[in-house]
């Protein structure tokens, strides 16, 4: 126990962001639709403020920091832990801007990090705001040296069936959103997928891989054209505590684009957030996440898997890939609630189920159910940003801590 409580305040300490502009934090979690003048933080507290009062006499600024024309830059060291990576280290960069004074925050995130399990990664993400915000540019490249584990096809494979695989892997996705009325933006974009060097052990009990007979290959490529649509009417991207997100991406692979197959798939994503009591802060959230293969054969590391959505939060209380097939069927529902009166501390409960098919044309298989408790820690009080430290537990033994920055849906 003193040593998690060690861990906590370490995440904290850690958390003091080194800024461009001395005085001004950048949560690592983009802010674009804030709305700053309803945030009451004079009554709020976050670990900031906690820090401040323990290592200087005076109190600090509750004033709201604004974000201009001229770039913003954060650097931020911390920990993390997760159970496809165990502890890692992380240094994470944050650039923050608007492309004029009305327009909303545009954002580049970045973090490098290296494993325990001798994982690296660098991603990078970025939403560019045109400055009348009817336009919105959405990027991201993953650049990822990834030592990780499969278990097969469909939600029925069993934990014993593990496979250890390793691989190199690059991420391009670029996609234009265009306000088309009120808060709903359409638009299109291309995304192309590379894996190379993989190479797998054979599973551990001596059964024939699913990898194998799916079709192993040295490496893979999917390159596609996407067609995309979102409508958000939450109050925060960051937390929300009210409001709906809704959001499809129908993807093209083509041979003539450079994929080794053709094939095309959907993924729809729905968020809705309500106030319960409604009189109250607290906040019962639900998720639906569905990630279907239309038609095709993907290949293997691209099937829909436990843990490999967009936000890399779908499934917690399994580990990364311990699920994966042709079509992924995923809902949860999350009840967050405050602790503390003045908003440090927070406690949520959730509970979450998956069910995949095996390759594509088969039917879905079991349902597998995932819950367990957290804590949150208000790391900024501005952006609602929270330290999330959730314990979750699944079938066949899996359980485990999963630590991250900001909500996770």
């Amino acid at each position: 126990m003193f040593a998690n409580i060690l861990f906590l305040i370490f995440l904290g300490l850690l958390a003091l962001p080194v800024s461009a502009q001395q005085k001004k934090y950048i949560p690592l979690i983009p802010e674009p639709t804030i709305h700053k003048a309803n945030i009451d933080t004079t009554t709020q507290v976050d670990m900031g403020d906690v820090l401040h009062s323990v290592f200087h006499t005076t109190p600090s600024s509750t004033k709201n920091d604004s974000i201009g024309l001229k770039p913003v830059v954060s650097v931020v060291p911390a920990l993390g832990y997760a159970l496809q990576s165990r502890l890692a280290f992380l240094i994470s960069g944050n650039i923050a801007f608007r492309s004029a004074p009305q327009s909303r925050v545009s954002t580049v995130i970045s973090s490098l990090a290296y494993t325990q399990n001798k994982q690296i990664t660098l991603p990078i993400q970025s939403s560019i705001w045109s400055k009348n915000n009817n336009y919105n540019f959405v990027g991201e490249i993953r650049l990822y040296k990834y030592p990780q584990s499969t278990f097969g096809l469909g939600s029925s494979s069993n934990i014993s069936n593990e496979d250890p695989m390793d691989y190199n892997y690059v991420r391009f996705s670029e996609i234009a959103l265009r306000k088309i009325s009120g808060n709903f933006y359409t638009g299109a974009g291309y995304i192309i997928d590379y894996h190379a060097d993989i190479t797998h052990t054979g599973t551990t009990n001596g059964v024939v891989s699913d990898y194998e007979t799916y079709g192993p290959a040295s490496h893979t490529v999917s390159s596609g054209l996407t067609l995309n649509g979102q409508f958000d009417t939450r109050d925060s991207p960051i937390n929300p505590s009210e409001g709906l997100y809704a959001s499809y991406e129908f993807r093209e692979n083509l041979k003539a684009l450079g994929s080794t197959s053709t094939w095309n798939s959907l993924i729809l994503d729905v968020r809705k957030y309500l106030r319960f009591p409604a009189a109250s802060k607290n906040v019962i959230a639900f998720w639906s996440y569905d990630w279907l293969t239309l038609s095709g054969m993907p290949p293997y590391l691209d099937l829909p898997s436990t843990l490999w959505d967009a936000s890399t939060n779908a499934g917690r209380g399994y580990i990364q890939g311990r699920f994966r097939g042709a079509q992924m069927v995923y809902a949860e529902t999350e009840y967050r609630y405050a602790i503390t009166g003045n908003g440090l501390l927070g406690g949520v409960v959730f509970i979450n189920a998956q069910s995949f098919s095996a390759a594509p044309g088969t039917r879905l298989q079991a349902i597998q159910p995932g819950y367990g408790p957290g804590i949150r820690i208000k790391l900024n009080k501005v952006s609602k940003t929270n330290i999330c430290i959730d314990y979750g537990f699944g079938r066949q033994g899996s359980r485990g801590l999963f630590v991250n920055v900001g909500e996770l849906f």
